[in-house]
């Protein structure tokens, strides 16, 4: 009898992770259920897994291509080969050759998909076993490859839009260090000399013998500084509690809870499509968020659920969703069409963010250009205001 090893959430909400028995994973599951555990991974205990990552992009092309070899009548274990085969991916080609052994030796694919968790992740296990049990696994397959494509997509404008504005930065940041190093040094003997030094002066003597002076010292304590950063990082209060305080910071805080809204919104809507249960698909939209504070509500949201009631409300009483998109969303469950209506909905709020980051991005080029601009301005003076005295002086 084969062992599976799972991560679960208990009636409370907590992970609970265990290793079990059972004939089948359908039979582990059933048993799971009936300890009130709803299930988030399920893998075989000691299954090879396949090396590596793999690229989102990727990874959408090889759903895309299986949903099409399935529409022209190809069969299953015929189209896993023949993804094995690739060569523009060795581990996502490995990882498709080890499902496609799965297969031939009469797995589900769900359930082989489940033994590499770094690869396929929960939400695309969960859509596939649905697929197979509904008899619809191809279209299954095409709307996963579309989430994941509009997925990319959206991370792809985030990061393109923000790039600017940080290879301003870098370029700032690495004009003043080479000042201090290399530029401010040359007039130490000379300040030396002066009885009296303005403050900024000053100010800018000292920076310059920090980095020149003490490079080792600096470099060990932001080792020291990234090292507990991580650490705490890793604390899911920590996370929260920087999560929560950066919900407030003007601009920024807003647009990143509409990202991490619409990203929640198009994986509830694609997995209630698919025919996953609510209470489940809101639990693995739940870890999808990657947002701790919205991780939270929805864990509440998830128990309003279970007691009968409409998601809407503990939405809105999480304090996290616009009052038009709580609205939307008590149409479509008033209407029965809570699964359109949130993909819509995620439509919507990923135009909206692509709006707010130009506007964003327009007025951070000007205001990245004046901060490099004044500190320039103030290394020069630094320099120049004790020369003009001295002249003066004299």
């Amino acid at each position: 009898m084969p062992t599976f090893d799972y991560i679960a959430r208990d009636a409370t909400g907590r992970r609970v992770k265990g290793r079990a028995d059972a004939a089948t994973e359908s039979v582990l599951l059933a048993d799971l259920s009936a300890k009130s555990l709803a299930p988030i991974r399920i893998s075989t205990a000691g299954a090879p897994r396949a090396g590596g990552r793999v690229g989102v992009r990727a990874l959408s092309a090889s759903y895309r291509q299986l949903s099409e070899l399935l529409r022209s009548g190809v069969p299953l274990l015929r189209a896993l080969r023949l993804l094995g085969r690739g060569k523009s991916n060795l581990t996502l080609a490995k990882a498709w050759s080890e499902v496609a052994d799965a297969i031939s030796a009469g797995e589900r694919l769900a359930d082989a998909m489940s033994r590499h968790p770094r690869i396929f992740a929960t939400v695309h296990v969960a859509m596939v076993r649905a697929g197979e049990r509904g008899a619809f696994l191809e279209p299954v397959l095409a709307r996963l490859a579309m989430l994941l494509e509009q997925q990319a997509d959206i991370r792809g404008r985030v990061i393109g839009n923000l790039m600017y504005p940080l290879v301003l930065l870098l370029v700032g940041a690495g004009v003043v260090i080479a000042s201090l190093v290399f530029f401010v040094p040359k007039f130490q003997d000379f300040f030396n000399k002066m009885p009296s030094l303005p403050l900024a002066t000053r100010i800018l003597l000292g920076a310059s013998a920090l980095f020149t002076g003490h490079a080792v010292l600096m470099l060990v304590v932001s080792v020291v500084f990234v090292t507990i950063t991580i650490i705490l990082l890793r604390k899911p209060a920590v996370r929260y509690w920087i999560a929560e305080r950066f919900m407030h910071v003007p601009m920024l805080g807003p647009l990143f809870a509409s990202i991490a809204v619409a990203r929640f919104a198009r994986m509830l809507g694609t997995l209630l499509e698919n025919g996953i249960p609510m209470l489940q698909a809101i639990e693995i939209a739940r870890d999808s968020a990657g947002n701790p504070v919205l991780s939270r509500a929805l864990h509440n949201a998830s128990e309003a659920v279970r007691q009968g009631e409409q998601l809407s409300k503990p939405l809105a009483e999480s304090g996290l969703f616009p009052e038009d998109v709580i609205e939307i969303v008590a149409v479509g469950e008033s209407a029965n069409t809570l699964p359109s209506v949130l993909v819509r909905l995620a439509d919507t709020l990923e135009s909206r963010i692509d709006r707010t980051l130009a506007m964003l991005l327009r007025l951070m080029e000007p205001a990245m250009l004046l901060l490099i601009a004044g500190v320039v301005m103030f290394i020069f003076l630094a320099l120049v205001v004790p020369m003009m005295n001295l002249s003066s002086q004299l």
